[in-house]
C-alpha cells in the first residue's frame, strides 16, 4: 500500500512508541526477537491493562499486556499464528533474519516501535464468547488499534457476526479494528469481512518463494515451497 516507514528514520520510538496494538488471536511467543524490548521505555500512561498471560509467560516493555480466555490455558502461542500476525503488525526490527539462510535481510512489522497487547482466544477453536470478551477487555485496557486475523469462511448477517459486533463497540469508542478479509481468494465473493466499520485487509502474495528439495533413497526428488515465516 506504500505505507512504509524506512528503517533509516531516526528516533523510531517517538514515531510509534505510544501506539498500543491489541492483537486478538492465538497468543504470542514472547521470547521471539520480534518482541524484544531493548530501547523501550515504560508503557504509556494511558495503558490500563494487565499482564495475565498464565503459567510461564512474562510481559516486557514491548508486550505490555496479555490475557487468555476459557479456550486457552495461557497467552503463550502454541500455534504460531498469533505470533505471526503480531510481528506483521508491530514486530521490532530484526537484522540478519532468514529462512534457513534463504532471503536474508531485515524483518520488521508495519509499526515496529508500537506496543503490543495480546488477547489469546484461539486454542483448537476460537470461541465467540471469548472473542467478544477480548474486544471488551481491549477497549477497557486502552488500546489504540485492534487487529484480528480470524473469522468465518464467508460473510454472514452483521447481527450474527461476532467480529463485526465487537468491532462496532470498538469503533464507537474511537478504536479502529483491522480485520482479515479472508483466505478464500482470488475467487469472486470470498471476502468474509464486510462490516463497513472494519478496515478489511486482503491477503496478498510475494514475488518469490522458498524452495527445498527432498531427495529420496530411490532417487526421486520432491520440491517443497514455503511462502512466509515468522521471526
Amino acid at each position: 500500500m506504500g505505507f512504509y516507514q524506512p528503517t533509516s528514520v531516526t528516533n523510531l520510538p517517538a514515531a510509534g512508541g505510544d501506539v498500543i496494538i491489541g492483537v486478538i488471536d492465538s497468543g504470542i511467543w514472547p521470547e521471539l526477537p520480534s518482541f524484544d524490548d531493548r530501547g523501550y521505555g515504560p508503557p504509556p500512561a494511558k495503558w490500563k491493562g494487565v499482564c495475565n498471560g498464565g503459567t510461564n509467560f512474562t510481559c516486557n516493555n514491548k508486550i505490555i499486556g496479555a490475557r487468555h480466555y476459557s479456550g486457552t490455558g495461557s497467552a503463550r502461542d502454541l500455534q504460531g499464528h498469533g505470533s505471526h500476525t503480531a510481528s506483521t503488525a508491530a514486530g521490532s526490527v530484526v537484522k540478519d533474519a532468514s529462512f534457513y539462510g534463504v532471503a536474508r535481510g531485515i524483518a520488521r512489522g508495519g509499526v515496529p516501535w508500537a506496543r503490543i497487547a495480546t488477547y489469546s482466544v484461539c486454542g483448537l477453536t476460537c470461541s465467540s464468547a471469548d472473542v467478544l470478551a477480548a474486544f471488551d477487555d481491549a477497549i477497557a485496557d486502552g488500546v489504540d488499534v485492534i487487529t484480528i486475523s480470524i473469522g468465518r469462511r464467508s460473510a454472514v448477517d452483521l447481527d450474527r457476526d461476532t467480529i463485526a459486533i465487537g468491532g462496532f463497540h470498538a469503533t464507537k469508542r474511537g478504536i479502529l479494528t483491522v480485520h482479515s478479509a479472508g483466505n478464500g481468494g482470488p475467487d469472486p465473493a470470498t471476502t468474509a469481512s464486510v462490516a463497513p466499520w472494519l478496515l478489511s485487509v486482503a491477503a496478498s502474495t510475494i514475488d518469490r518463494k522458498f524452495e527445498s528439495k527432498v531427495v529420496l533413497g530411490n532417487g526421486k526428488i520432491f520440491t517443497v515451497n514455503k511462502h512466509f515465516f515468522a521471526v
